[in-house]
C-alpha cells in the first residue's frame, strides 16, 4: 500500500488541469465534456485516473452535479491563472495592429443584443475578420467566474453594482418608455393607459423594471398578452396588439413604435460591461471589451 506521502507526489499535468477546470466550471460530466470537445465517459475516466493518482477525492458527487472540494477550489484558481498566462503569452506573439483571432463569448439580454450589440458589430468584423463572437441572449445570468462567458453586458436596476469578483464599467443608463403601435390612430393613443390592451413579460420575470412599474402604476391591470422577453413585447406592439414598456434606445430601430409621453422617471437601469479579472487583459477579449466600451452610446 502506498503511503500518503507517496500519493501526494503525483504531478498534475496541463491535460489534467484542463479536465479538472472544465468539470469545476461545468458542474457535470456532460458539460465538462462539451467544454473539452469530449464525451462524458472520457471525462469520467480522466477524473478517476487523476483522483486515484492524487490519492484523494477532488469532487463530491451529488444529485446536483460534481461539487469541488476545498483542495479542488484551490487547484482551479491556479489552473485559471495558468490558462490566462498561456493565452497572454500567445497574445504577445501578435504584432501591434495585427488582426485578432479566436472566440469571444458574450452574454446579455435580448433587447441589448438587438438594439446595441448587433448594430455595432459590422465595424469590429471588418477590423478583425478572424474573430468569432458567440452571442447569447438570455434572462438567465451566466457565470463569468465559471467561464460560461468571457464578457457580459448586464442590465442592473437603479444604483445596483455588479459582484466584486468581476471587473467592468458602467456604460450609461437605459431609460424606459411606454410604446404604442404607429398604426393606431391618434385618438387610440390618447386613451388612458389603463384602458388600453397591454403586452408584458410573463411571470418568469416578476422583478423586471417594466413589470414593477406597471404594477405600481396600475395594480389592477391585467395584461392581455404575456411573452417571455422584452423583444417579444416590442414585436407584439409592432403588430398592433397593444401597448407595452421597452427601452428608449429601441425607438430609432423600431419606426413602427410610437412613445407615449416622456421616459418613465426614476425607472432607469444601468448597463454594465463586465469581465473576469483573470481574462480581461487577453487580447481577443480586450479588443471586444474596448469595442463595446467605445461604440455603445447611452445617456450617463
Amino acid at each position: 500500500m502506498k503511503s500518503p506521502i507517496a500519493q501526494t507526489q503525483y504531478a498534475l499535468g496541463s491535460a489534467d488541469l484542463q479536465v479538472l477546470l472544465a468539470l469545476a466550471r461545468g458542474g457535470t460530466l456532460a458539460e465538462a465534456g462539451a467544454r473539452l470537445n469530449a464525451d462524458a465517459s472520457t471525462v469520467f475516466r480522466a477524473l478517476q485516473r487523476i483522483e486515484k493518482r492524487a490519492g484523494q477525492r477532488l469532487f463530491e458527487r451529488t444529485r446536483q452535479g460534481y461539487l469541488p472540494s476545498d483542495a479542488m477550489i484551490g487547484i482551479a484558481g491556479h489552473a485559471e491563472r495558468i490558462e490566462a498566462e498561456l493565452e497572454g503569452a500567445r497574445a504577445l506573439l501578435l504584432r501591434p495592429g495585427e488582426e485578432v483571432s479566436g472566440r469571444v463569448r458574450l452574454t446579455t439580454v435580448d433587447t441589448v443584443l438587438r438594439g446595441l450589440v448587433l448594430p455595432s458589430l459590422a465595424a469590429l468584423s471588418r477590423q478583425h475578420p478572424q474573430l468569432q463572437l458567440e452571442l447569447r441572449a438570455s434572462n438567465e445570468v451566466m457565470s463569468l467566474s465559471k467561464r460560461d462567458a468571457d464578457l457580459a453586458l448586464r442590465v442592473l436596476s437603479g444604483a445596483a453594482k455588479p459582484p466584486e469578483h468581476v471587473i467592468g464599467r458602467r456604460l450609461g443608463s437605459i431609460p424606459l418608455t411606454v410604446y404604442a403601435p404607429r398604426a393606431w390612430t391618434a385618438a387610440q393613443r390618447r386613451k388612458p393607459l389603463d384602458s388600453l390592451p397591454w403586452i408584458a413579460v410573463d411571470e418568469a420575470l416578476p422583478e423586471h423594471p417594466t413589470v414593477r412599474w406597471r404594477r405600481k402604476q396600475f395594480p389592477k391591470l391585467a395584461p392581455q398578452h404575456l411573452v417571455d422577453g422584452v423583444t417579444h413585447v416590442v414585436d407584439a406592439i409592432r403588430c398592433g396588439l397593444g401597448v407595452g414598456v421597452a427601452p428608449l434606445f429601441l425607438r430609432e430601430l423600431e419606426p413602427q413604435l410610437v412613445p407615449l409621453g416622456a421616459p418613465l422617471e426614476g425607472w432607469d437601469s444601468g448597463l454594465w460591461l463586465l469581465a473576469h479579472p483573470e481574462s480581461r487583459h487577453l487580447r481577443r477579449i480586450a479588443v471586444v471589451y474596448r469595442h463595446f466600451a467605445e461604440s455603445i452610446q447611452l445617456p450617463p
